[in-house]
């Protein structure tokens, strides 16, 4: 079991604050969904926890250490693996070689995802924004990280693939914390610890079930009409 947190993390770009002094525990394994707009924290908030970016204030905590001033390629190198909204794949490198620097055998990842087999001679780059998700996910997949971090990991998927890429998420044995604009169909209902940031700032933790299936994380909205 591994627990990675943010404690009164505060992140700034420049003179704007991007969190101000956000805490949150994601449990493993186990998924964790940081839920909000653009603008809210919540891709400033896994960047932190991936030590991209430093804090101004605050800790972040994994398994009981701190770890704030742990680099990120030190913090990938125990086992923390994330997936940026761009970028997450070698686009000059074929989808075979993009599977192969992340292991031997990637049977796993095509058993995963079958459409990439089609793929494999293609370069990353030429790939569909689904496609390059699959991708990237596969490679997770094939890490065995302990602490996985993804933004907006089904965009530009179908919904089929989508539900498959979630059921794919929750059943690895790694802390799994996910950034959404909303909360996915198809997390409802089912077991998650939910977070939504607005403004830099937690307005809301507890469970998926406790939020509105119509609205996700404009619930405080009212409903059109």
């Amino acid at each position: 079991m591994t627990t990675i947190s943010l404690r009164h993390a505060r992140v700034r770009y420049g003179p704007l604050e991007a969190l101000h002094g956000v805490t949150l525990a994601a449990p493993g394994p186990g998924l964790t969904v940081l839920l909000g707009r653009n603008g809210s924290g919540r891709t400033p908030a896994l960047r932190a926890l991936a030590g991209v970016v430093p804090l101004s204030g605050g800790a972040v905590v994994w398994d009981g250490a701190d770890v704030t001033r742990l680099p990120a390629h030190e913090r990938a190198r125990r086992g923390l693996c994330l997936v940026p909204e761009r970028q997450a794949v070698f686009g000059s490198l074929t989808v075979r070689e993009n599977l192969a620097l992340a292991a031997p055998s990637y049977d796993d990842a095509l058993d995963a995802y079958p459409q990439l087999t089609a793929l494999l001679p293609r370069r990353a780059g030429t790939l569909s924004g689904g496609e390059q998700r699959m991708l990237a996910l596969s490679r997770v997949l094939l890490a065995r990280a302990r602490v996985v971090l993804v933004d907006e990991p089904a965009q530009g998927m179908s919904p089929t693939v989508a539900a498959r890429t979630y059921d794919l998420l929750s059943g690895l044995d790694a802390c799994v914390v996910v950034a959404e604009q909303r909360l996915p169909p198809v997390l409802h209902g089912r077991t998650a610890v939910v977070y939504e940031l607005r403004r830099g700032t937690v307005v809301f933790s507890g469970e998926a079930a406790e939020l509105d299936p119509p609205t996700g994380a404009d619930r405080t909205r009212p409903s059109p009409g």
